[in-house]
């Protein structure tokens, strides 16, 4: 009898929403490999206007690729930081009423896995994997609340930090197993002073990934058109356009390589957010024109528009918070495009590593002008190494692979 899995994600949406994300590519491979699974999610879909239960039921089932979807009711909060808090609340109740009531139309599990973004949602499978005997996996891909302290959302040493540290060493003792998707899990829990409360040994390491199968299919079957000149050097971003990416370095980048070069170096930004609109009155004041908005685009489209760049930038404010490390699902698709990356963020010195690309001075736009001339300038041999390099990492990071690491520790 195959085993049936259960994943807790407040944030995963069923794949016919159009985005791909770790949990639904981890349940395809699951799936594939004889599992059952069922996939645990809240009715209000993040940054869309979309809530899939408009009535008063309390869960809404829909199945995709033999994979179970559980939409739980929650509210809508647009940008409320009271109704976001509310939102989570909602779903952590509503998680445990669900499934009290209806354990058996989804079949008892043999495992919960459970995933943040925040806490509750790992509070949830614990104490349902409690009442159900079974063993539950807690996947932790933000340190809550360090990354709010780092952002100044909350200060250290307000109640509610104290609450959320206590919060976070109990998930980290009670869960059977930890993931993190940082490499740095054990020295954090070290940091902490922990170690005596949790076992270093239960902590395992499962980066995010790319579905390559998937990323080679669409980039065949969702093409973009290519409007620049044919000896156009691409720059390509993609990523939201608010504060934490920074993009504003990458413009202040164009801006270097236009006044002091006469190199064809065009930078490509997909993508949207608050900072878009300042952005595009930079360019016009400053008569850059070099770069383009092309706006945010399906994901199904960004293989074929990666496939035809030159290479691939990935910015970001220089924070204490990644010395334990960065698993950006950005960072594997755009290896997965085969092109060589530049990121201004030391906690991707895996690219130097592997010759898969560069690093250069953190919220330096002349460090980041510098490091994609380099590329325009380079010999193809050279830069032909570096397209193979990439590839072959993302090989590494192939959601295939990825989810038989994952079985291990669900099945340890």
């Amino acid at each position: 009898m195959s085993k049936n899995i259960w994943i807790f994600n407040h944030y995963v949406q069923p794949p016919s929403l159009g985005k791909e994300q770790r949990h639904s590519n981890f349940a395809n491979h699951l799936i594939k490999k004889g599992y059952k699974v069922s996939v645990f999610y809240s009715s209000q879909i993040h940054n869309q206007p979309i809530n899939m239960i408009s009535d008063n039921k309390k869960f809404k089932v829909t199945t995709e690729n033999s994979i179970k979807y559980i939409a739980i009711k929650t509210r809508p909060y647009e940008n409320s930081g009271k109704q976001r808090v509310l939102n989570m609340l909602d779903f952590y109740l509503g998680l445990n009423k669900v499934i009290k009531k209806n354990i058996n139309e989804f079949g008892k599990p043999d495992v919960i896995y459970a995933s943040s973004v925040h806490p509750l949602t790992l509070v949830a499978g614990i104490r349902i994997a409690k009442k159900l005997n079974v063993p539950c996996v807690c996947e932790v891909r933000d340190l809550w609340p360090l990354t709010l302290v780092k952002m100044d959302r909350i200060r250290e040493g307000q109640f509610i930090t104290r609450l959320l540290y206590f919060l976070e060493k109990w998930i980290y003792k009670k869960a059977d197993r930890l993931i993190f998707t940082m490499q740095g899990g054990p020295n954090y829990i070290t940091d902490q002073g922990w170690e005596g409360k949790v076992d270093i040994n239960k902590i395992h390491n499962i980066n995010n990934g790319v579905d390559l199968e998937k990323f080679e299919r669409n980039a065949q079957l969702y093409k973009v058109e290519n409007i620049l000149d044919e000896d156009s050097f691409i720059v390509n971003y993609t990523g939201a356009l608010g504060q934490a990416n920074m993009v504003g370095t990458i413009i202040e980048a164009a801006e270097i390589i236009q006044k002091q070069t006469s190199k064809k170096v065009m930078f490509e930004i997909y993508g949207d957010g608050p900072k878009r609109k300042k952005y595009e009155e930079y360019l016009k004041e400053k008569e850059i024109n070099n770069v383009n908005f092309r706006g945010r685009v399906e994901s199904k489209y960004i293989p074929n528009i990666l496939s035809k760049g030159n290479v691939n930038v990935i910015t970001g404010k220089n924070s204490e918070l990644y010395k334990y490390g960065f698993s950006q699902n950005k960072f594997f698709t755009y290896l997965a495009s085969g092109r060589p990356m530049i990121s201004n963020r030391e906690v991707h010195n895996l690219l130097e590593k592997t010759g898969s690309g560069k690093i250069v001075k953190p919220e330096s736009p002349s460090a980041l002008a510098e490091g994609i001339l380099e590329f325009y300038d380079m010999k193809e041999q050279e830069y032909s190494n570096y397209c193979i390099n990439a590839a072959k990492l993302a090989g590494d990071y192939d959601y295939g692979k990825l989810t038989d690491k994952l079985i291990k520790v669900l099945f340890d």
